[in-house]
Formats: C-alpha cells, sequence, structure tokens
C-alpha cells in the first residue's frame, strides 16, 4: 500500500521536541588516544607542566650567556661547553645552546665564536604546557591538537561521551549511507552499519534492533513511493512521532522511538538525508553528548535569501570577501554541498534576509 505524508505537515521544532524528550546523555566512557578524536572531553585532567625543565631545542653547546659577552672570531674564548642533543636537558648553569659552528673544538679547550643570549636554543620549562592545563575542553570535541598535548604528558586514555550509532542501509541508497556513516565517524561516534534483507516492511523491521545503541538511523524509504516502507516498518516495531516535517530539503524524514532510542529515519537522497542529519541528527547528538554549544559565525549576506513562508529552508552558504554567499536555498546540488562552508536555517516564519544583513551560520567542518 502507497504511503502518504500528512495534509499537515510538523512543524521542525515540535518534531525535535519530541525527538529529544525524555533523552538523557549517555555515560562516560574512558578510550585510548587514537579512538577518542572527535568524542566529547568529559572530566579532563589536568596536565604537569611539559617540558619538566629546561631542555635542548637543537642539537649544540651548551654553556651559559653570561660567559660569553665579547665573544666573536676575531675574539674567541677559551671554554669546556658541553655537547647536547635536541631534547636533552640542559647541564646545570647553562641557559643557552650554540650552534656547532659557533664553537671551534681543536685541543683540551673548545673556541667559543659568538655571543648568545639566555634562551636561546632552549625550550623553557612549562613553554609547551604550562601546568593544570585541561587535557581538551569540558563539553568539546577532543581535537587533533589535544591529543598531542595529552601524548607528551604521557596520557594513555581519555574519558568522553561517545555515543553508540546504528545506521540500516535500506537497498538503493548504499552511497547515502556511506556518506552519512563516514560524516558520523568525523563526528566522534562509535558506528556501525547493517542493511535491510529487502526494500519491504518485514526486512526492514528486522533490522531495527536498538539492544545496542544510543541512537537509530535508517536511510531510504522514508519517501511516499510504492517501495518506501521504511516509516511502516518503525511504526511496526515502535512509534513514529513524525513523519512529513516542514523542512526543505528534508521534507520525507520522519522520527520516532524504538523504547527509548531515539530513530530518524532519512531519506536515501544525498542533500535532504545531509539536511536531516543537520538539523535532527546533529541536535541529538549533541544532546546524548552533552556537548556544549555549537558556534556561530556572523557575517553579511553578499545577496539576499528569498524563502517561503509555511517551511524551514536550509541555506548553503560559501564565504567570499568576509560575507556568506547563498550557494542554494531549499534545492541543493552536491556541487553546492561540496562548496558550501556552512549552512543556515531560515524560521517557517521567515521570508528571508535582505543582502548586507548579518547571519549567524553554523560551519559545515569544525
Amino acid at each position: 500500500m502507497t504511503q502518504r505524508l500528512p495534509s499537515s505537515l510538523t512543524p521542525l521544532d515540535t518534531a525535535l521536541a519530541a525527538l529529544l524528550r525524555d533523552v538523557d546523555a549517555v555515560a562516560p566512557v574512558e578510550l585510548p588516544l587514537a579512538e577518542a578524536i572527535g568524542c566529547i572531553a568529559v572530566g579532563t585532567p589536568l596536565l604537569a607542566a611539559y617540558p619538566p625543565r629546561d631542555i635542548a631545542a637543537a642539537d649544540g653547546w651548551a654553556l651559559s650567556a653570561n660567559d660569553l659577552v665579547g665573544a666573536s672570531a676575531y675574539a674567541p674564548l677559551a671554554m669546556a661547553p658541553a655537547w647536547v642533543d635536541a631534547g636533552d636537558a640542559m647541564p646545570e648553569g647553562c641557559d643557552c645552546v650554540l650552534d656547532a659552528g659557533a664553537v671551534e673544538v681543536s685541543g683540551p679547550l673548545a673556541q667559543v665564536l659568538a655571543e648568545a643570549v639566555p634562551g636561546q636554543g632552549v625550550r623553557r620549562a612549562g613553554s609547551d604546557v604550562a601546568a593544570c592545563t585541561p587535557a581538551g575542553a569540558e563539553g568539546y570535541p577532543i581535537a587533533a591538537a589535544d591529543l598531542l598535548i595529552a601524548r607528551v604528558a604521557g596520557l594513555e586514555k581519555l574519558f568522553v561521551r561517545r555515543p553508540r550509532l546504528r545506521i540500516v542501509n535500506v537497498l538503493g541508497a548504499t552511497t547515502t549511507a556511506q556518506t552519512i556513516a563516514g560524516i558520523a565517524r568525523a563526528a566522534g561516534l562509535d558506528v556501525k552499519t547493517f542493511e535491510a534483507g529487502a526494500r519491504d516492511e518485514a526486512s526492514i523491521a528486522e533490522a531495527l534492533d536498538a539492544s545496542s545503541c544510543d541512537l537509530l538511523l535508517t536511510v531510504g524509504g522514508s519517501g511516499v513511493g510504492r517501495r518506501d516502507a521504511a516509516v511502516a516498518a518503525l511504526a511496526r516495531r515502535g512509534e513514529v512521532l513524525a513523519h512529513g516535517l516542514a523542512l526543505q530539503p528534508g521534507r520525507t524524514t520522519a522520527v520516532g522511538r524504538l523504547g527509548q532510542i531515539p530513530v530518524v529515519a532519512l531519506p536515501g537522497s544525498p542533500d535532504h538525508a545531509l539536511a536531516a542529519w543537520l538539523t535532527f541528527v546533529l541536535p541529538l547528538i549533541d544532546h546524548l553528548s552533552a556537548r556544549r554549544p555549537r558556534r556561530q559565525v556572523s557575517l553579511p549576506l553578499a545577496r539576499k535569501i528569498a524563502s517561503g513562508v509555511g517551511i524551514a529552508e536550509i541555506v548553503l552558504l560559501a564565504e567570499e570577501h568576509h560575507a556568506w554567499m547563498p550557494l542554494a536555498v531549499g534545492e541543493w546540488s552536491l556541487q553546492a554541498i561540496a562548496r558550501a562552508d556552512a549552512w543556515l536555517l531560515v524560521p517557517a516564519s521567515h521570508e528571508g534576509f535582505a543582502a548586507g544583513t548579518p547571519v549567524g551560520a553554523y560551519l559545515m567542518r569544525e
């Protein structure tokens, strides 16, 4: 039987509130550093100063700068410097490192041919990592730079929140499912993908297993065609909270639950699936991860945005000459998706924005 969208589309805010209701943040887990990137930091430890003492920043001769005043090729100073390799602790009483070419070694005493200043060629204690620096920012994703600091500080694991995501690919939407899975992994989720055995209601329903995930997505089969059965399968196994949303692109997205596990049925079209990801899945992931609010970047519009009243529309933007240039409104090409730097939601009650209006947009890649 052919599905039908309701004559009255569900407002975006109403559907999102229903999806988030009674959903709690996942418990923190301790992960090896290599697995923690992209996950949301929680309970970040305070690191000791690094390096713990002054070390050589380069290979060379360790000396005291005060002892080198007046040294030059015309007035060399006879001394007994100590050779250090980069990373070695500085010898007692030494506060600079001279390059090999600045010291001539031809007898029992070396001839120093140049002056130096205190700290030259030296990495000071605590200069890389100050004492009590947190290993990551609480409530924000762990970045590669955070892992660098954690590694040099000797940490092997971090506590993070990492929601478990199950993706069910309905036959015919493989490219979109693979794209969403890649985006989800980059966002720090623990992702597992599955294929529905067929495109019919029973086969899709069989793949809707929420026993080992915090969030479930289906990709494809959410429309109203004769072979679109994902929403019927969700209704068979759980509860459909809304199907047919006042959102463009993404109108045929559905949201629901399997027990206490939230479910989003994404359309099979890449642009519609990505729009639903931005407006429904990201807020849900942020809620599950106890992430702090995402940053918006405010720039003036390079040209006006016209939007119809009654349906929320997502606008793709590119930054050009310190302004937001609209690339696509409501309908997206794949080329526009690839070029986009940010996205903006135009509320259903709004007719758009005039050129030059400052608007706050969310970055596509943080």
